[in-house]
């Protein structure tokens, strides 16, 4: 099985809030590598890890993983509103072979998805329906978080299940890496804050919607001025994390713990279990190899940016 692997961080930010003109010229220079390799591998499907911001799961069940059998993108800060080409019958096998390897993931026959997971298709394709898609929920923000080897071992059994077929099979794995955007958490929420996380934020209201939004390209401006009251990035933790996953051996990664994580890196650095799983994923076709490799900390986007291309070695 031809099998590939792009990790992105997004960030809702691309479009609102400007980095200088040479950051953003190297930010567009790592996309243009990601869509010459994307295009370059020609895949038949992509499976997309990817986290939610409260817009698709909440509190009131919160599943630390979860396989869309369909899908439908919000459309929040601007990106592509409307349902995903997800291949029903396929996404079903997948869940049921991790399933059967032990693997608790919960699966949705409806699943909304936001810019998190959507994003990495504009960027590649200009549109999210232009290939068919796997969407994967990783939690990613709202604690408690399952340890990391059990994110290796959804990547493992999800490219497992890929092995031995005949799909060219792109892994997209989009989040991170170390930031602290304003988002609300349950242990400090305000009552309508907690409303939100449980569920009461689903399906804003355009107003509402707008005001959230601005609540985070204001904490960005502030932010790069050092008058937000948010985490600073960590680029020595970011830099170690993709040197460990460019290595083939993510086992380390097991003596993470989630607390740590937290306080080292930002409440939403959790997003780089998606990076985790698709690395893992990608692992379970042998020994691989990082084509391209870029990284820099951006507080205009409120994140440490890093972007991956790899390939199985010798493909």
């Amino acid at each position: 099985m031809p099998v590939a692997l792009v990790t992105m961080s997004h960030s809702p930010l691309l479009d609102y809030v400007d980095p200088p003109a040479d950051v953003k010229e190297e930010v567009d220079a790592a996309f243009a590598a990601v869509c010459q390799f994307v295009s370059d591998f020609n895949p038949d499907v992509i499976v997309n890890f990817a986290p939610d911001h409260y817009n698709g799961f909440f509190y009131e069940l919160m599943p630390p993983f979860c396989i869309g059998y369909a899908a439908e993108s919000i459309g929040d800060y601007g990106s592509q509103a409307g349902l995903l080409d997800v291949p029903a019958d396929l996404a079903k096998e997948m869940a049921e072979y991790v399933l059967s390897q032990g693997v608790g993931s919960a699966i949705s026959l409806r699943m909304e998805v936001d810019h998190g997971a959507v994003q990495p298709m504009e960027v590649i394709y200009g549109d999210i329906t232009a290939k068919p898609v796997i969407p994967v929920f990783i939690n990613s923000v709202a604690p408690p978080f399952v340890p990391l080897r059990s994110i290796r071992e959804l990547g493992r059994a999800i490219g497992e299940f890929f092995r031995d077929r005949d799909e060219r099979v792109l892994f997209i794995s989009s989040g991170g890496l170390s930031h602290d955007p304003p988002v609300p958490r349950i242990a400090t929420a305000t009552p309508d804050q907690r409303q939100a996380l449980l569920g009461g934020g689903r399906h804003l209201t355009p107003e509402a919607r707008d005001a959230r939004q601005q609540r985070v390209i204001n904490t960005a401006k502030a932010f790069v001025l050092g008058e937000a009251e948010i985490m600073e990035l960590a680029p020595e933790w970011d830099q170690e994390l993709m040197a460990i996953l460019a290595s083939g051996d993510l086992s380390p990664l097991d003596a993470w713990t989630s607390d740590w994580m937290t306080e080292i890196a930002g409440n939403s650095s959790h997003e780089v279990r998606t990076w985790i799983a698709g690395y893992e994923a990608l692992a379970a076709s042998g020994d691989y190899s990082v084509g391209y490799s870029f990284y820099k900390p951006i507080k205009e986007y409120i994140a440490g940016f890093g972007v991956t291309t790899a390939r199985p070695t010798g493909r």
